[in-house]
């Protein structure tokens, strides 16, 4: 791990606390360790949305929907997968043998969990003015270039619009198949108990924010 140590320019004092970080609830329950990542992801979370809000309130004039807006764009799974692929952080993930698929490597959904328990590990470790140098200097480059896009946040759009309207918002799951390793989930978005769109996902989150889009597209057209 010192080369990705190296690569984040930190000098860890506890490194316990990065194994904790790529450690994946399969792994702790093969292996008896103690904690997997997902306290630590928790926290990274909420890390990357103060980090990325004070960056944007400092640096940006824009209003607040146009921030909200700009911050789920560049804290989102897509990002933060793209940000942990780069990092090279998924030779460092610890899954059970039961996660494990010949050749593959571990679910997109995970290595995005990873990045944010890495950033909650250095949180913890180095403290806030450190992971928040390193935070920047991995989503900003990201930010000033303009051939990198990640999907729209469909949900935070529907959300901040529903808040406006004061309406309520609601995610319901009609349907889920298929194997355990390979489901699809399909999801209706309802507000003020009528269905606005439904969307079709491998995840609850990819079908949540497909049903989003939708709804998106039918206010937009009543609008």
């Amino acid at each position: 791990m010192e080369e990705l140590f190296q690569k984040l320019k930190i000098k860890p004092k506890n490194k316990e606390i990065y194994k904790t970080a790529f450690s994946h609830s399969s792994y702790v329950n093969e292996h008896k360790v103690k904690s997997n990542y997902e306290r630590l992801e928790f926290l990274g979370d909420a890390v990357l949305d103060l980090v990325m809000a004070d960056y944007l309130y400092t640096h940006h004039k824009d209003s607040e929907g146009e921030m909200t807006k700009v911050r789920a764009t560049y804290v989102c799974e897509n990002a933060n997968f793209s940000y942990a692929t780069d990092l090279g952080l998924q030779k460092y993930i610890l899954v059970g043998q039961g996660e494990k698929k010949d050749g593959e490597s571990p679910k997109k959904a995970i290595v995005a969990d990873i990045f944010e328990a890495l950033m909650g590990a250095i949180y913890i470790d180095l403290g806030y003015a450190t992971v928040r140098n390193v935070i920047l200097r991995i989503i900003v480059p990201y930010m000033e270039n303009p051939n990198i896009t990640f999907f729209s946040d469909y949900k935070s759009s529907l959300q901040e619009f529903v808040q406006t309207e004061q309406k309520s918002l609601e995610y319901v799951i009609v349907n889920e198949e298929g194997p355990a390793h390979n489901k699809t989930f399909t999801m209706n978005v309802v507000i003020d108990d009528i269905v606005y769109g439904t969307g079709v996902g491998s995840s609850k989150k990819e079908a949540e924010q497909e049903a989003a889009k939708y709804a998106l597209e039918k206010l937009a057209i009543k609008r």
